[in-house]
């Protein structure tokens, strides 16, 4: 779709800081709650909120055709599921709504403080209904540092790595918004000189950094979704951290993979940035050699450049930045990814999340974990209070930022925040 809400030239009459993530450009898709609201559909301007139930509620998207109770609902689902046509229409016309020189909203005062919040006067919610969730294993930066911490360096990349998007089923109940917190998950580990496991709190809590797409077109059992039309059933992205507990991974992990070490808690931001506010972002990604199977091929630049930053927060303490990295250095592609979850038949529902697994680059403060940035702890990082760390502490937060820029246009994601408690 050639989208007029992309035109970097447009300025809206809701103010708009310059390095704002969310210009009249982007127009994210939320959920928020407040004193008086239970639940409504929002987009974001600048510093505010924008309820679209109120709008719709005062007619102004009657040429939609979009049922008034979907603005109303707890998800955003059912609205998703209308399709891109519809979504792509509804972006086109809260934008032609919000441009400075458009007036059917801005001069209808009244209006404005039913339409018009500040986010932080608002609390977000979890957008989507997530009915499954998927984590892959896509950075080949990263997978090379954990297979060289772990293996060696001259085998650091599986067999199958080069050849498939490797991945495995996560678990949904308990992906939560940014904002919350979440206690140090309990398990097995193995220490290293133990003959026999303990049970206790995880001492190697780890973060990964991350971005996830969500699933906007279902299909039914059976069916593929090829790489050329994988975009239409992506409706859009948000930023991501599976938390991990190493130590309960390494002694777990053989033979199945993940379990308790992932399961206990994933961090998302709230707001989802369609697919298409991000396309003017498209750019290479790394070579893929050896060359793919057909199903796994693509065409055009199918990569995109968004700039992620994470920052670690003891409690009462400042932000330190502790990563910045990009999207960019995905080896599989979003469209890829989904074109072999499917390939064998495995239908999809709208909600669905699948997440990019931890996004490394090559440089050392590109790396998108604890794990690698201190190198499995033998290189702890220094905070600006002179504390170390080499895994997250308690009552540590983390934050995860992420933005898209070039010459003409900026478009954000908003944070991904989530605070360590003790374990219980």
């Amino acid at each position: 779709m050639n989208s007029k809400a992309n035109n970097p030239l447009l300025k809206s009459w809701m103010p708009v800081s310059e390095n704002s993530d969310f210009p009249i450009q982007n127009i994210p898709f939320g959920v928020y709650s407040d004193n008086k609201v239970a639940h409504h559909a929002c987009t974001a301007i600048g510093e505010h909120i924008v309820d679209l139930y109120e709008l719709s509620r005062n007619g102004y998207f009657d040429a939609l055709n979009i049922p008034q109770e979907y603005f109303k609902s707890a998800v955003l689902n059912d609205l998703i599921a209308m399709g891109k046509t519809t979504t792509n229409h509804l972006r086109e016309r809260i934008s032609e709504l919000l441009r400075d020189t458009n007036t059917e909203l801005q001069n209808h005062k009244e209006l404005h403080f039913l339409v018009f919040k500040k986010q932080s006067e608002v609390k977000m919610l979890l957008p989507v209904h997530v009915g499954d969730y998927t984590d892959f294993y896509s950075s080949i930066d990263h997978a090379t540092n954990v297979g060289t911490m772990f293996r060696d360096p001259a085998n650091a990349l599986l067999p199958n790595w080069k050849h498939l998007p490797v991945g495995y089923h996560g678990r949904a109940s308990s992906i939560c918004v940014s904002g919350h917190s979440f206690h140090r998950p309990k398990g097995q580990t193995k220490p290293a000189d133990a003959e026999l496991p303990v049970f206790g709190p995880s001492k190697l809590l780890d973060i990964e950094l991350e971005t996830a797409f969500i699933i906007g077109k279902s299909t039914n059992m059976g069916e593929s979704v090829s790489t050329e039309k994988a975009d239409d059933y992506i409706f859009g992205m948000v930023l991501f951290n599976d938390w991990s507990a190493r130590d309960i991974q390494t002694w777990e992990y053989v033979p199945l993979g993940p379990f308790l070490a992932k399961n206990f808690a994933s961090t998302v931001s709230p707001w989802i940035v369609t697919l298409e506010a991000l396309e003017p972002f498209r750019t290479k990604g790394y070579t893929q050699e050896p060359k793919v199977l057909p199903y796994l091929e693509y065409s055009g630049d199918r990569n995109l450049d968004i700039n992620l930053e994470v920052y670690l927060q003891p409690e009462g303490g400042d932000e330190n930045k502790i990563i910045t990295s990009n999207y960019k250095y995905m080896y599989w592609t979003m469209e890829q990814q989904l074109a072999h979850h499917t390939v064998n038949g495995c239908n999809i529902n709208v909600g669905d999340m699948m997440a990019s697994g931890t996004i490394s680059g090559p440089q050392p403060h590109e790396f998108g974990s604890l794990l690698e940035l201190t190198w499995r702890g033998t290189k702890p990082i220094k905070l600006s209070d002179g504390t170390e760390r080499k895994f997250v502490n308690d009552n540590d937060s983390i934050i995860i930022r992420g933005f898209c820029k070039n010459e003409k246009l900026r478009i954000g994601f908003g944070e991904c925040r989530a605070k360590l408690l003790p374990a219980k």
